[in-house]
C-alpha cells in the first residue's frame, strides 16, 4: 500500500513538473512573440525605409514617383509629431537629388497626374525650410495644368494616353499637389476650384447607388474615342468594382480638401456630404472580424477576396483625421479607428533582419476588367502602396498624446 501511494506522488509530482515547464515555455514563447512587437509601428516602418533606401540608385525611394511623395508624406506627418529632425533630413535626402542649382526638376517627367503626386511634398518643404528652390520647382508643376488633357465637364484624363479615362486614383495625384500649393505659393482661386471640380466630377460620375462607395474608375467615351476602353462598361462608363486602394485615395484627399479649403468656400459642402455619406459607407461595410476593409470593398462573401492592408490603412488615416478636424462624430467613429489600426498592423511583422514586412496587399494594381482580374491581382509583401498607407495610418493613430493602447 505505502508503495502505491509512493508512486501516485511520484507521478502527481511529475505531473506537476512537467505542466511549469510547459508553463515556462509558453511564457518563453509569448515573450518572444511580443519583443517582437514594436511600441510604435509607425516609427519601426520610418526606421526600416531609411536603412533600405539611403539614395542609392537602385533604391526604391530614389526615383519620382507617386509612391515616394505618398510615403514622404508620411515621414512629414512623423517629423511634425515627434519633432525628430531625422525624418524632416531624410526627406530632403530624397527630394533634393530632383532638383539641380537652378531649381530645374531633373529627371522628372511632367506627363501624367501620377508625377504630380511628390510635388505636395516639394510644395512642404518650401514651407518648412522658405528656400526658394522647392517653390520654384513646384511652380513648374503648377504650369503641367494648364493645359493637362480633360473631359468635356472637366474631368482630368488619368494620363494622356488614356483618353477620356478618369481614375479615383489621379484624383488624389493631381489634387493633393494643387490644394497644398494654392494654400501655400499662389493661385489659390485656380488650384481650390480645380480640386472642387475634380473631386465633385468624380463623384458625380463614379458612385455607386447611394451607398456612399465610389467605383474605381469612368471613362466618358468607353466605345469610342481613340480606342475602346475595355474595363469601361459600354452603357455606364464604369469599372466593374469598388477597390479598396482606390476608393481609400479618394478618401484621403477628401479630407486634405476640407482641411485646405474655407469654410465658405464654394463647393466645399459639396465635397463635405461626400466624405461624411463615404465615411458612413465605410462604417457600414468594414469587416466586424478583422476589423479591415476587403479588397473590393463591398463583396466581402465574393470568392477570393481578401482584407486588403493598403485600403484599410487609407480608411483609417482619413476617419481619424476626419475626427480630429471634427467632421466626424468621435464616438461613432473611434471604434471604427481602432479596428481599423488593429487590422492593419495585425498584417505587420519584424523579419529575421528585424526590419518591417507589410503584408496582404498588391502593387500597382491599374483598372481591371471585372471582379475575377481585381481579386486574383499578385498580392506583394511590400507592396509600394500599402507600405505608404501604412505609415500615414500608424502615425495619426500613434501620435502621441493619444493614447492608441
Amino acid at each position: 500500500m505505502a508503495r502505491v501511494e509512493r508512486q501516485l506522488r511520484s507521478g502527481i509530482v511529475w505531473q506537476r513538473q512537467l505542466i511549469c515547464a510547459i508553463g515556462f515555455l509558453l511564457l518563453i514563447g509569448a515573450f518572444r512573440v511580443s519583443a517582437q512587437q514594436p511600441r510604435f509601428w509607425s516609427v519601426a516602418l520610418a526606421d526600416t525605409l531609411m536603412r533600405l533606401n539611403t539614395g542609392a540608385p537602385g533604391d526604391s525611394l530614389t526615383q519620382w514617383s507617386y509612391w515616394k511623395g505618398y510615403t514622404l508624406d508620411g515621414f512629414e506627418m512623423l517629423w511634425q509629431s515627434t519633432g525628430d529632425k531625422r525624418y524632416l533630413n531624410y526627406i530632403k535626402q530624397q527630394v533634393d537629388p530632383s532638383i539641380d542649382g537652378d531649381a530645374n526638376l531633373v529627371n522628372v517627367k511632367l506627363d501624367s497626374l501620377d508625377n504630380a503626386m511628390e510635388g505636395n511634398i516639394v510644395v512642404g518643404l518650401y514651407e518648412h525650410t522658405h528656400d526658394p528652390r522647392y517653390r520654384v520647382a513646384a511652380t513648374q508643376i503648377r504650369k503641367m495644368f494648364d493645359s493637362y488633357p480633360r473631359n468635356p465637364d472637366g474631368g482630368f484624363w488619368h494620363n494622356p494616353r488614356l483618353n477620356s479615362e478618369m481614375w479615383v486614383d489621379g484624383v488624389f495625384m493631381g489634387e493633393m499637389f494643387l490644394l497644398r500649393y494654392g494654400d501655400s505659393i499662389g493661385d489659390r482661386k485656380y488650384c481650390f476650384d480645380e480640386a472642387v471640380r475634380q473631386i465633385t466630377v468624380f463623384a458625380r460620375h463614379a458612385a455607386k447607388g447611394n451607398s456612399g462607395l465610389y467605383y474605381h474608375a469612368w471613362a466618358a467615351q468607353p466605345d469610342g474615342g481613340q480606342h475602346k476602353v475595355s474595363w469601361a462598361d459600354p452603357v455606364t462608363g464604369l469599372s466593374s468594382d469598388v477597390w479598396s486602394e482606390g476608393l481609400g485615395w479618394y478618401a484621403l484627399v477628401l479630407v486634405e480638401a476640407l482641411q485646405r479649403l474655407p469654410a465658405d468656400y464654394p463647393g466645399r459642402a459639396d465635397v463635405l456630404d461626400i466624405y461624411t455619406r463615404l465615411a458612413a459607407g465605410l462604417k457600414r461595410v468594414q469587416d466586424p472580424v478583422s476589423g479591415g476593409w476587403y479588397f473590393i470593398v463591398d463583396k466581402p462573401d465574393g470568392k477570393d477576396n481578401f482584407i486588403d492592408t493598403s485600403g484599410s490603412a487609407m480608411f483609417t488615416y482619413s476617419i481619424e483625421r476626419g475626427i480630429e478636424l471634427g467632421l466626424l462624430d468621435r464616438k461613432g467613429y473611434a471604434p471604427v479607428v481602432a479596428a481599423g489600426y488593429r487590422a492593419i498592423t495585425h498584417n505587420a511583422r519584424i523579419n529575421s533582419h528585424g526590419l518591417v514586412d507589410i503584408v496582404s496587399a498588391c502593387d500597382g494594381v491599374g483598372v481591371q476588367n471585372s471582379y475575377v482580374d481585381y481579386v486574383n491581382f499578385k498580392r506583394s509583401v511590400n507592396a509600394k502602396e500599402a507600405v505608404g498607407g501604412f505609415l500615414w495610418a500608424t502615425a495619426i493613430v500613434e501620435k502621441p498624446g493619444r493614447g492608441v493602447r
